[in-house]
């Protein structure tokens, strides 16, 4: 009887293990479509360098499975703003000055509502066109992105959202990575001044800093009161123009501060280089300024 029992057990165990054994090959040859992105947030970020003309970036998916798919996948591709939504909650709960903002519409164009992976491929991609030139350094944004399937394509639950990251950067400046630079000069003839200062990419060739060795402060209202922009013409002359409120009188007299830039080479290195000469009115009080703004960059 005992035997009988335990080859009813050992028949049990077989089918049982084969069934997961079935379950588990189903899992491992499956193809199913994600849309590449980082685990945080499904965010994947897209740096670009602002050249004054649309920039194209790429949102990209891939299939799993231990084989590439046997035929054409196609999914569907739809903007959508709730990931954005669930990222800013997240982040920052009610503090609703410091959320990430949704890429205008102006800025962007989607150029295909789908992505197709090729039969024996395990990647496909579509383009957007970007004109990020205008964005403010400022702030972090997002276009939202939502997969949908539209051909019998098995989709990643976890992975069927993006929040495409729109950064920019230009010769100065980036959006992304440090751009401390130091100043040394003269105020007003005679004071020695110093500070570390930010640069911020505005355009393809502007950028955005305060002015003398005032404070930089993030608030909005601080920015626009004691910013100037510095705009690098191709002969690398530079004009000093005011950001929003504060009043600035470029000084083109000085063959030490000549308003250029330069990017200096000494012994492999490199140091971008600008040599500036101005006068700013803030708070009703004018100050004169002679700086070298500068920052190694290799």
């Amino acid at each position: 009887m005992k035997r009988r029992y335990i080859a009813i057990l050992a028949l049990m165990a077989m089918f049982t293990a084969c069934k997961d054994n079935e379950v588990f090959e189903k899992e491992m040859y499956k193809n199913e479509v994600s849309l590449i992105s980082s685990d945080s947030y499904n965010v994947f970020q897209e740096v670009v360098k602002l050249t004054g003309d649309e920039i194209i970036g790429y949102v990209v998916a891939s299939v799993g499975g231990t084989h590439a798919p046997e035929q054409d996948m196609v999914i569907g591709l739809q903007e959508d703003p709730e990931p954005l939504e669930e990222y800013n909650w997240s982040n920052f709960d009610a503090a609703e000055d410091l959320y990430a903002k949704l890429v205008p519409a102006d800025k962007y164009e989607l150029l295909d509502d789908k992505i197709v992976i090729k039969a024996g491929e395990r990647t496909g991609r579509t383009m957007i066109k970007l004109r990020p030139e205008g964005l403010s350094p400022d702030s972090t944004y997002f276009i939202g992105l939502k997969v949908s399937d539209i051909s019998g394509v098995e989709i990643n639950p976890n992975k069927n959202t993006m929040l495409y990251q729109v950064s920019f950067e230009n010769e100065y400046a980036s959006q992304v990575t440090n751009s401390r630079y130091t100043m040394t000069g003269i105020k007003d003839g005679e004071i020695p001044v110093a500070a570390n200062k930010q640069l911020f990419p505005l355009t393809y060739n502007s950028v955005r800093m305060v002015a003398g060795n005032e404070l930089y402060e993030s608030k909005v209202a601080e920015i626009n009161k004691k910013s100037v922009i510095l705009e690098v013409d191709e002969f690398n002359k530079v004009t000093i123009k005011p950001y929003k409120d504060i009043e600035i009188v470029q000084l083109d007299n000085d063959p030490k501060y000549p308003n250029v830039f330069l990017v200096e080479e000494a012994f492999g290195r490199k140091t971008n280089v600008f040599l500036l000469s101005y006068e700013y009115t803030l708070d009703g009080i004018t100050q004169v300024i002679k700086e070298r703004v500068e920052m190694q960059i290799r």
